[in-house]
């Protein structure tokens, strides 16, 4: 078999990315809504209808159902001012400024939220096109065209589920904090200069935009697994994404903390190591340990196959358990430096505090114990949002075991 030239090999590989499955699905239902309004209306380019297209096939098919809709309300509700507008007076400076204002206004009343500024951009496009009533309602028909093909498109060709982006990048945060604990491991058994412990802190402030963005990709994510026939378990991934990175963003505010305590450190010990050499040795093992930790916790809330899920908690419940074992003796080795040096006990104390707060929120029993909650919790609720079908899942669960019991009998 001959060889696939690299160049076709990455193209294939880019058109199953997430980015371009949906690009290719926007422009295939844009297509498919443009040759239909076409065939079916008068108009001789009814660019309506393919634009509704891209408005509704939203990235997620539970975007599409929610603000798709909204989208289309918007749009028709536009062009039904400017039918209105185009049968009385025509377009002008001061017809056109009345339109706006009014399709502002009854955007606002028809609830259509953040698309309130779509009803005025419709309406202005319709008056501006033509000023026939006829060709307006000629519009509201290439709309429903187009959310239509929309609608049906997301339906019949499920919407691409955004979980491994969002993993990625939970995985690229932990990484980074990964790589931060590693180097203040190099420079705990050193002179460490005030302004080099002070660029740490502040890169560590940086986290929190970096949290922000993650936590976009994972609303994304989770919009994705909702109501998508090709995701079992949707609930389960998204809870353990959500809780993951609750702990992660924990993580890295105990991290900030952290290099807060080695800044303080390096100011009141200017010119000198930060640690005695035996102490350092130790508390360098301790802040690998940690990043191991971090980096294995976000492997494994990312890891969607069973045997590498299990592999990574096999790595992070090694490496909590190193880290809590060198823990205990940097404790028993600044108590008795303390003995001796009793210069900022205090900032020993907080870091050691600080590093128990990882290791607990990190700790693997503790998590399958939220997991549970969340779980529950959210099961709970959508139970009193939908009895009908909180109810049914019940019978169906017990008919179930009851079936299950009379095949074991």
């Amino acid at each position: 078999m001959p060889d696939v030239p690299a160049p076709v090999v990455k193209l294939v590989r880019r058109t199953a990315e997430p980015v371009a499955v949906q690009t290719l699905r926007s422009t295939a239902a844009a297509v498919i809504s443009f040759v239909i309004a076409v065939l079916t209306l008068p108009q001789p380019a009814p660019l309506t209808a393919p634009l509704t297209a891209l408005l509704v096939v939203q990235v997620t098919l539970y975007a599409t159902l929610t603000t798709g809709m909204r989208r289309v309300n918007a749009v028709v509700v536009g062009v039904l001012i400017a039918i209105g507008f185009s049968a009385l007076v025509g377009l002008t400076w001061w017809s056109l400024g009345l339109t706006i204002f009014t399709a502002l206004i009854v955007g606002r009343l028809v609830r259509v939220n953040e698309f309130v500024p779509e009803v005025a951009i419709s309406a202005m496009l319709v008056l501006g096109v033509s000023q026939l009533a006829a060709t307006a309602w000629d519009r509201i028909l290439e709309t429903l065209i187009g959310a239509g093909v929309g609608l049906m498109f997301n339906l019949l060709f499920a919407p691409p589920v955004w979980v491994q982006p969002a993993g990625a990048s939970i995985e690229g945060m932990a990484r980074a904090m990964g790589r931060m604990f590693r180097e203040m491991a190099e420079d705990v058994g050193s002179h460490t200069p005030v302004a080099h412990a002070a660029a740490r802190l502040h890169e560590a402030r940086r986290l929190d935009h970096d949290i922000a963005d993650v936590d976009a990709s994972l609303r994304q994510a989770e919009e994705s697994l909702r109501l998508n026939p090709r995701v079992r378990q949707g609930l389960l991934s998204r809870v353990v994404l959500r809780t993951g990175l609750d702990t992660l963003e924990i993580c890295a505010v105990v991290l900030r903390v952290i290099t807060r305590t080695m800044t303080d450190l390096s100011k009141a010990r200017s010119g000198e190591q930060l640690f005695p050499t035996e102490v350092a040795v130790e508390i360098k093992v301790l802040l690998v340990a940690l990043a191991d930790a971090i980096e294995s916790f976000a492997l494994l809330i990312t890891t969607p196959v069973a045997a590498g899920a299990e592999e990574a908690e096999s790595r992070l419940t090694e490496a909590l358990a190193h880290g809590r074992t060198t823990r205990d003796r940097v404790a028993d080795l600044l108590l008795e430096n303390l003995q001796k040096h009793p210069r900022q006990w205090q900032l020993h104390g907080a870091m050691l505090t600080e590093v128990e707060r990882i290791l607990d929120e990190l700790d693997v029993d503790k998590r399958t114990e939220r997991l549970t909650e969340e779980l529950n919790s959210r099961s709970a609720a959508l139970g009193e949002r939908h009895p009908v079908f909180a109810g049914a899942a019940r019978r169906l669960r017990g008919t179930k075991e009851a079936l299950r019991s009379r095949a074991e009998l």
